[in-house]
């Protein structure tokens, strides 16, 4: 089947993905951090104590996700998307009315689980199950709303603050996450079943079989995975979460660091699009241990640049792993452990994502508090992504054998 002919048959399922993928930029690091400055200001809070702050709403959303998650597996996109997008505008709107500094790890929590966390899961989970041959170009699609997210909405927002007060931007927010309800139910008044995707033989797992969660966390290709799970998320967020230190430490203004961001996303784009592409020709098991290599370089350019090119460099190198790291580890659980559980064992993959995304501000702004400079942090995480890609290389290798053979 053609890209074209894709498109317009499964129309409607791949729009809902990409709306859910864009409505989770409001509990996404890249649109939280735009108001970090502002944050920091006006509850009077260092670095260590707002990324404190951030890695224990983060941590608590990554635990409730453990169990949430596995809901994706009982009732349809239709049914929890808007619960989802009911608690996310109250959060958005709770960041605009609070008054208190000791809430801020409440709302943090209620915008990063219900954004980053539940849509986010939404979104990859029903591609996955809903698309078995053409697996990765749904996901490619479905997840061009978070570039667009990435996009557009820092920098908007950015250039918004210049005139506005961060407060009533948390309310614009808030608006276009409760608008997002009715279009998705029109987009979904015919959604597929999961349940009779989820048995079909085309989506086995290793040996054959769909495989519990229990079984996958008993499993040495899970605990393999849970580095390189941890990586981008951890120091992806790390990077946009410390966005205006970084441009205070690069001698730039903030909305030039922001104005890269359209760069960075239409490279990850175009790595998504190629991503999907491939894994669909190739399968995961052949692309999945080198989409971090990119990384490495990324973090060692953004360590030694001096001015805007290096910088760009970096985020070029930066969007070529998002873009594939968006696709291809989305697959490799229904192509490795089987679609039936894929909610559940996804779920469990999520939590340490976002558990990651708590690690990296909380240890870079106490790195920071503590002298360790953001520059010379930057060369220990691009060794980190070195040893991620040896144990992707290693596990995959070690359980590749076990899967079942193509049709």
């Amino acid at each position: 089947m053609s890209i074209l002919a894709f498109l317009r048959d499964n129309a409607p399922w791949l729009a809902a993905g990409v709306l859910l993928t864009f409505l989770s930029s409001f509990g996404q690091t890249y649109f939280i951090s735009v108001f970090a400055g502002e944050i920091r200001a006006v509850f009077d809070l260092s670095h260590g104590q707002w990324g404190g702050i951030y890695s224990l709403g983060t941590t608590a959303s990554a635990l409730v996700m453990v169990w949430a998650g596995g809901l994706t597996d009982l009732f349809r996109v239709r049914v929890l998307a808007p619960v989802v997008l009911v608690a996310m505008m109250l959060a958005c709107l709770s960041m605009a009315l609070n008054p208190v500094w000791w809430l801020l790890p409440v709302i943090v929590f209620a915008l990063r689980f219900t954004g980053q966390g539940m849509m986010s899961h939404l979104a990859v989970v029903a591609m996955a199950r809903w698309f078995v041959a053409s697996r990765g170009k749904a996901l490619s699609v479905a997840t061009l709303g978070n570039a667009l997210g990435e996009a557009i909405l820092p920098l908007t927002f950015a250039s918004l603050l210049v005139a506005h007060d961060w407060r009533s931007l948390w309310l614009v927010a808030s608006a276009i996450a409760i608008l997002g309800i009715p279009f998705l139910l029109l987009l979904l008044r015919r959604e597929r079943t999961p349940q009779s995707w989820a048995q079909t033989s085309q989506s086995l797992g290793m040996e054959g079989r769909h495989w519990t969660r229990g079984q996958a966390l008993g499993h040495f290709l899970f605990w393999f995975m849970v580095p390189a799970l941890l990586g981008p998320s951890a120091f992806n967020t790390a990077f946009f979460f410390q966005q205006v230190y970084i441009a205070e430490v690069k001698q730039i203004a903030h909305v030039e660091l922001v104005a890269m961001f359209p760069i960075y996303t239409a490279v990850s784009v175009g790595a998504m699009a190629l991503s999907g592409l491939v894994l669909d020709r190739l399968g995961t098991a052949r692309v999945l241990p080198f989409i971090q290599i990119p990384m490495i370089a990324a973090f060692l350019l953004f360590s030694v640049a001096e001015g805007p090119l290096l910088l760009l460099a970096g985020f070029v190198m930066l969007g070529l792993t998002t873009g594939a790291n968006s696709i291809v580890p989305n697959a490799f659980w229904a192509e490795f452990y089987g679609s039936a559980n894929m909610g559940r064992i996804k779920a469990m993959a999520a939590a340490i994502m976002v558990f990651g995304t708590a690690l990296g501000p909380g240890i870079t702004g106490l790195a920071i508090d503590l002298g360790f400079g953001i520059e010379a942090q930057f060369v220990v995480i691009a060794g980190y992504f070195a040893f991620t890609t040896v144990m992707m290389m290693i596990g995959v290798a070690r359980a590749r054998p076990a899967l079942p053979a193509a049709p």
